[in-house]
C-alpha cells in the first residue's frame, strides 16, 4: 500500500490521536471507558511507548499519505502476547494488510504464538477462524471477547 508508514509513538502529537480514540466508530469496539482528554490521551500514549520497549513488544502509529489514521501493536497482556489493530473507520480496509506486517513482526520476534481478542461488539472473522490453532470466548475486565490463538508461522505467509 502506498504511503504506509509504522512510526513511533514519540513522533505523533498527542491531539492527533484524540479524534481517532474518541471517534464513536472506534469506541464502539473497546472496552468502554472516559473520553479522552489530553491529559489521558498523554498517559495512554507514554503507557504504550513503555510496552513498546518490552522484550517481544512493538507498538506503532499508524499513518497514510503522513495522516495519523490509527495505531497497532505486539503487546504483552497476562503472559500472553496478543496483536491490536485500531484503524479509523475510513481505513478499516487497511486491517488485513496490518495484520500481515503485525504476524511478520511476531516472526522476527521469535513468537510461536499470539493472540487477537475481539470484543463482542465485533463479527466472527472467518479468516481468523481459519488460520486460528483455537477459538474461545473468553471474559476481561467484565466484558466478553472471542479470542483467536494463532501459530504465527501458519499465519504469516
Amino acid at each position: 500500500m502506498t504511503g504506509l508508514e509504522y512510526v513511533s509513538f514519540e513522533e505523533i502529537a498527542p491531539t492527533d490521536f484524540l479524534p481517532i480514540l474518541n471517534k464513536s466508530s472506534t469506541r464502539t469496539h473497546l472496552i468502554a471507558h472516559e473520553v479522552f482528554d489530553l491529559e489521558s490521551v498523554n498517559a495512554w500514549m507514554q503507557g504504550k511507548i513503555a510496552v513498546d520497549a518490552m522484550p517481544g513488544c512493538q507498538v506503532r502509529a499508524i499513518r497514510i499519505d503522513h495522516q495519523l489514521v490509527g495505531w497497532c501493536g505486539i503487546q504483552l497482556e497476562n503472559d500472553q502476547y496478543e496483536i491490536a489493530i485500531i484503524i479509523d473507520d475510513a481505513h478499516w480496509g487497511l486491517g488485513k494488510t496490518v495484520f500481515r506486517d503485525l504476524m511478520s513482526w511476531a516472526k522476527a520476534f521469535g513468537h510461536n504464538t499470539v493472540f487477537i481478542h475481539f470484543l463482542h461488539t465485533r463479527p466472527e472473522y472467518k479468516f481468523l477462524r481459519k488460520l486460528s490453532k483455537n477459538v474461545s470466548q473468553n471474559e476481561f475486565m467484565g466484558h466478553q471477547f472471542t479470542s483467536y490463538e494463532l501459530a504465527v508461522s501458519a499465519s504469516s505467509r
